[in-house]
């Protein structure tokens, strides 16, 4: 146990790196494809569709990919494969931009992105267990939005002084360092039954199969989760489009260099994630999850409501600022949320999958819907209606509070 314990301690500095580095292999070259196309000749209603094609991939392969994090013992080998894959599939797009390329390149980014979440969080919670979980998912959120602004800052100065290819390069590199930082994490420090949230209470065999075609199933017999995923659902459908929607806004009125403005965007999200991941660890651990979803959602009207109003430069200030209170709060509440839900079930990570699943299906929309009503009504329109899908979110999370509160306070259990 000494040993054990003495490993975890090693590993969790290497875990945080992996997360600071991990940002361009979630999503390869993120919040830049839309700008990119656009310069090409692309119109907001085809970059939408192409967005929304990577989003039902990476949907439709979250669940499979969480049951097969839970069952395989080989968690860094999945982080080093779907980064090369996310590299080589973001290069595909630099030297050709035809429409079959483009979307080849999205699906192979979406479905290698959603593997990299749940083998993160199951690396995390194999090493630090349950008790730990809430604290150290804390710190590896505020560690991945570090990493997200300091890539996107460098990639607006390589892009403005290098051209656009310039941030594709800087991507591999960060792929590069990602590897690396997770070949540092030691293989006996993951404890993979306590990866799947078996440590406790759990009698399931770890080597029985059947969790592999689970999937949705785990969120249909647990009324909190299900809640969770619908809420997170009419969220991701009106927030997955707002940010590269507002780069295109702001760029096409002529208001701000594409790389620059850009990077802009993120480097003030992220900067507020920072505090607001680990904000979130704070007030789980003393008031619940319930709390800290309430306000993430209550975000988003206000953000559309700002980005329909204000389409200038120094608009991203408040704008992308009421993104990093969001995002950053439900970077660490959702799976923090999930694992105590899940806890001793032995499907944790299908359970993160099957969450990222639905939720998926209001970010892959999101694109889409949003491009084509800026296309045919104007960005002003496309922001307030956007904005106006998180009153749902808001509305079942607060019309379901009696069940959900005593449900949201697994991490008051455990140490922050």
């Amino acid at each position: 146990m000494a040993g054990r314990t003495q490993h975890g301690r090693r590993a969790t500095r290497p875990l945080e790196a992996l997360n600071f580095f991990m940002a361009d292999m979630q999503a390869g070259i993120g919040p830049f494809l839309g700008v990119f196309l656009q310069r090409r000749g692309w119109a907001t209603g085809a970059i939408g569709t192409v967005m929304t094609a990577g989003g039902v991939a990476g949907m439709i392969a979250t669940a499979p990919a969480g049951a097969f994090i839970d069952h395989t013992t080989r968690k860094r080998l999945v982080v080093i494969v779907t980064g090369i894959c996310t590299v080589a599939a973001s290069f595909l797009i630099l030297f050709s931009q035809s429409g079959i390329v483009v979307v080849t390149s999205q699906i192979a980014t979406a479905i290698a992105g959603a593997a990299i979440g749940p083998a993160v969080t199951g690396m995390t919670l194999g090493i630090v267990r349950q008790a730990g979980f809430n604290a150290q998912n804390g710190r590896n959120q505020a560690w991945n939005h570090a990493g997200n602004m300091v890539g996107a800052g460098l990639s607006g100065w390589l892009g403005w002084t290098f051209g656009m290819p310039a941030i594709f390069y800087l991507a591999a590199a960060f792929g590069m360092l990602a590897i690396a930082s997770v070949l540092m994490i030691p293989a006996d420090a993951i404890d993979h039954r306590a990866a799947r949230g078996l440590e406790s209470g759990g009698t399931e065999n770890p080597d029985e199969p059947s969790g592999r075609t689970e999937g949705l199933h785990v969120l249909l017999r647990n009324k909190p989760m299900l809640v969770l995923a619908a809420a997170l659902a009419a969220f991701h459908l009106g927030n997955g489009a707002m940010l590269p929607l507002y780069g295109l806004a702001v760029v096409g009125a002529g208001k701000g260099n594409p790389a620059v403005f850009t990077a802009t965007t993120v480097v003030v999200a992220q900067a507020v994630m920072i505090g607001s991941a680990l904000v979130a660890m704070r007030m789980a651990a003393g008031r619940g999850y319930w709390l800290v979803m309430l306000i993430s959602f209550a975000a988003l009207p206000m953000r559309g409501l700002i980005a329909g109003s204000v389409i200038e430069h120094w608009g991203v200030w408040p704008v992308q600022a009421l993104d990093g209170i969001g995002a950053g709060l439900q970077s660490v509440a959702v799976p923090g949320l999930v694992a105590c839900l899940l806890d001793g079930s032995g499907r944790v990570n299908v359970g993160q999958g099957a969450v990222m699943t639905v939720q998926g299906v209001g970010a892959s929309l999101s694109p889409a819907i949003g491009g084509w009503i800026a296309q045919l009504f104007g960005y002003r329109i496309a922001f307030y209606l956007l904005g106006s899908f998180a009153l749902v979110s808001l509305l079942l999370w607060a019309g379901f509070a009696a069940t959900l509160r005593p449900a949201c306070n697994g991490a008051r259990r455990a140490p922050a």
